[in-house]
């Protein structure tokens, strides 16, 4: 059964909103956990615009599933991963000044780069997932690396998944596949909603995680957090 990782970024933007601690992120993880989440995803960047690095120190402490943190792999980074030493951690090459993630890696061009941070970070016990876009000559190079996973970038899944949604999953059918056959796990994330979801976990061999966060950030506004992410967990049960 594919895991839900529920990704705090946005209730964190809240609460920086104000500088207060309302809402209590720590406490927002620990519901979201007891909801039935099976993971809490952090994407803690240079600016700590929503989350800060202290953070993601206070989420080890309190997190019982499995702490995800992402990021690009800078010094500061790669500081705090050491000393976290999360159950996974995603590396994701955004600019500081990225919105949101906006592509996958170039893993035949950073295949050296990203090998020697793929060992460390397995070194330290942590789980490694590369950011990913579905085409076949960047799973072939990131299998190289050493990693444990993919994460597959999903935005053009959603977009295209109105107007076709078997065309639009295709391209991350065959990079499931060929990630099958390369003995890499899979993750997939960004854009996924209770409308584009249950599709893909229908139809995506192999998929063991998805993180989701704007949109069930914003879904909970209307149902409620604890109703969101039961329903959120129904889509990935959900079998044709």
């Amino acid at each position: 059964m594919t895991k839900l990782s529920v990704n705090i970024n946005k209730i964190a933007t809240l609460r920086n909103a104000r500088g207060h601690n309302r809402p209590d992120l720590l406490q927002a993880a620990r519901d979201i956990e007891r909801f039935g989440a099976e993971g809490i995803t952090v994407h803690p960047r240079p600016d700590e615009r929503h989350i800060r690095y202290q953070d993601v120190r206070n989420l080890k402490a309190v997190v019982k599933t499995e702490l995800n943190v992402e990021g690009n792999p800078t010094p500061d980074f790669l500081d705090l991963v050491r000393e976290v030493r999360p159950e996974q951690v995603t590396l994701v090459p955004d600019a500081p000044d990225a919105i949101t993630s906006n592509a996958g890696w170039d893993t035949v061009k950073h295949q050296d780069y990203l090998r020697g941070i793929v060992a460390e970070l397995k070194g330290l016990g942590c789980r490694v997932s590369i950011f990913l876009d579905p085409v076949a000559e960047l799973v072939r190079a990131a299998a190289t690396t050493g990693t444990d996973r993919i994460e597959l970038y999903t935005e053009d899944y959603a977009r295209l998944y109105h107007a076709d949604r078997a065309a639009a999953l295709l391209p991350y059918r065959e990079a499931a596949a060929l990630a099958q056959q390369l003995g890499l796990g899979l993750n997939a994330g960004h854009d996924l909603d209770l409308d584009n979801l249950a599709y893909m976990a229908q139809n995506l061999p192999g998929l063991a995680e998805v993180s989701i966060g704007h949109a069930l950030v914003c879904d909970a506004l209307y149902l409620g957090l604890e109703n969101t992410v039961q329903l959120y967990l129904r889509q990935l049960k959900v079998r044709n």
